[in-house]
Order: C-alpha cells, then sequence, then structure tokens
C-alpha cells in the first residue's frame, strides 16, 4: 500500500509526494511538526501539515531569501532573522565574513530540535558558532523592543496563520522599520504570485505605510511550494537609492571582484549575481497586479 502526502494549495488543486515512512511526529505548544522521509525529495519538514522545506529542494529557497540583501548591503554587521527555526537562513548568512552576529529569533523550540535531529546538513549554523545567538521568544514583540539594533531583518516565516500571522501585519512592519539601523534592508517572504497575491498587495501597502522606500520583490522556483514559484518582498529604510538599490547597488556590482564575496558565490547552487538582477525582473501579470 503506497503512503502519499498531499497538501491542498487551492480548492481544485492539490499537491502530492510518495512518502517511504513517517520519522517524526509531535504536536507542540504553537503547531504541529512532522517528518517525512519521500521518494523524490528526500526529508520533508511540515509544520501543520504544510511543507517547510525538503532536502532536494530548500537550498534555493534559503540562499534567495539570505543572499540578496547580504549582498546588496554589503557591510551588514547585525543581522536578526525572525522564524526560520530550520536554520537554513542562518547557515547561508554565515558563509559572508562581514557578518559578525545573527539573531534567530524562532517562537517554537520543537522546530529547532527537530532540525538539529534530522536536517543537519540545514541547520549545521545553529551549532558551534560564536556569531550565533538563538532566541525562543515571540519575534514581534522583539522588534518592538530592540530599536536601531540591526542591518538587515529576514522574516522567514510560516504561511500567515497560526503564530506567524502577526508577521503579515502592519504593526509588525512599523516595528521593524523601527529595529532597523538607517539604510538598514528587510527581506520578507511573500507566498506564492500564482495563488497569493492579495496577500503580496497587503504586504506592500504594509511595507509602505511603515516608512520603507520602494518596496520591491523578487521571485524564484521552489518546487514544493504551492505553484512551484515563490516570492520575496524586498525594503529598505532610508536608503539612498544609488547605495542599496537592489539590483545597482556598488556592493552587489563589486561582489565578483571581493575575495571574500567570491568564495560566497563559489559555494552557492543556485544564487549567482546573474539570477540577482534575473529574480527582480517581474513577470507582466505580477506588476500588473501590485500595481492595479
Amino acid at each position: 500500500m503506497d503512503l502519499w502526502y498531499f497538501e491542498d494549495h487551492r480548492p481544485g488543486v492539490r499537491f502530492g509526494l510518495r512518502c517511504l515512512r513517517t520519522l517524526h511526529s509531535e504536536r507542540t505548544a504553537y503547531q504541529q511538526i512532522d517528518v517525512l522521509e519521500t521518494e523524490e525529495y528526500g526529508r520533508m519538514l511540515l509544520l501543520d501539515g504544510l511543507v517547510m522545506l525538503t532536502s532536494r529542494d530548500e537550498f534555493i529557497y534559503h540562499e534567495m531569501i539570505a543572499h540578496p540583501a547580504a549582498f546588496v548591503h554589503g557591510g551588514a554587521r547585525d543581522v536578526l532573522v525572525i522564524g526560520g527555526g530550520d536554520g537554513g537562513t542562518v547557515r547561508e548568512l554565515l558563509r559572508h565574513e562581514n557578518i559578525s552576529k545573527i539573531v534567530l529569533c524562532e517562537i517554537d523550540k520543537g522546530v529547532v530540535d527537530v532540525s538539529l535531529r534530522f536536517f543537519p546538513e540545514v541547520s549545521s549554523g545553529l551549532k558551534g558558532s560564536s556569531r550565533v545567538e538563538i532566541l525562543y521568544e515571540d519575534g514581534a514583540r522583539f522588534v518592538e523592543e530592540h530599536p536601531s539594533s540591526f542591518d538587515i531583518i529576514i522574516v522567514d516565516s510560516t504561511d500567515p496563520i497560526g503564530p506567524g500571522k502577526i508577521l503579515f501585519s502592519s504593526r509588525f512592519y512599523r516595528s521593524c522599520f523601527t529595529c532597523l539601523r538607517p539604510e538598514g534592508v528587510l527581506v520578507a517572504q511573500t507566498e506564492s504570485p500564482f495563488y497569493h497575491m492579495d496577500l503580496i498587495r497587503q504586504v506592500r501597502a504594509g511595507l509602505k505605510a511603515s516608512g520603507f522606500g520602494p518596496v520591491r520583490f523578487y521571485t524564484a522556483p521552489v518546487p514544493t511550494y504551492p505553484g512551484g514559484y515563490w516570492s520575496w518582498a524586498f525594503a529598505v529604510k532610508e536608503g539612498r537609492e544609488g547605495l542599496l538599490h537592489p539590483i545597482d547597488s556598488p556592493a552587489l556590482l563589486r561582489a565578483g571582484e571581493d575575495a571574500g564575496k567570491g568564495r560566497v558565490l563559489e559555494e552557492l547552487r543556485y544564487y549567482t549575481p546573474e539570477i540577482h538582477r534575473a529574480a527582480f525582473s517581474l513577470p507582466r501579470f505580477f506588476l500588473d497586479a501590485i500595481e492595479g
């Protein structure tokens, strides 16, 4: 008898993977956590029944949520990751030698524990680095209490349900704006352009109303996410357009010439400067939807 995992993306759309076995299942104070071994995509982490990552394609998501901000800023010292308890975003940020401190603010310790046990290749940055501090706290409350403390904030949240819902609110974005230093960068995952355009418009409006300058979006394929096509918001606090423009920033343009940044690029499997620029070139349906 075959064991299959199915996730309903829309009333008429269902995504499925053949599974070999269930490796872990538990209910924490915040959510249901499951780990399955799949035939095609290796190990898969589920939160409340939704795919968070698979061993086969996680590198695309984590490289694309971490490196655009890190390369565009160029000189970030302190970075806050909200959510991201699997550790993949921290792993990618640790490649940048200029980053001296990464604070991971994850509300559910169970996600970190499960990731350390079942996804060591993803969670490797969560142990053994003096540059990483893990806090098991509410990220929305944390940013309210730490003004002008970070150069980059990355919101590596779950879907806007349950404990992740507040991370898509205007109040949260205002707190992030205050938490960033001048010319700080915020990146947030913003779901599927095919299925969640209303949410993308909501995020854009919330960021703009919170004081951020131009709010841009970029995309990449993530095969096991709804629609196979994912998006992120990129916003700058009081940034000079020439310095922190997501495509034309001097730091990004010099990335290949800098020995340390060049080493980072050589280690990656998806992200390149060319992919970076292409990711910010949005298709017409996306532009029409957010502008309309």
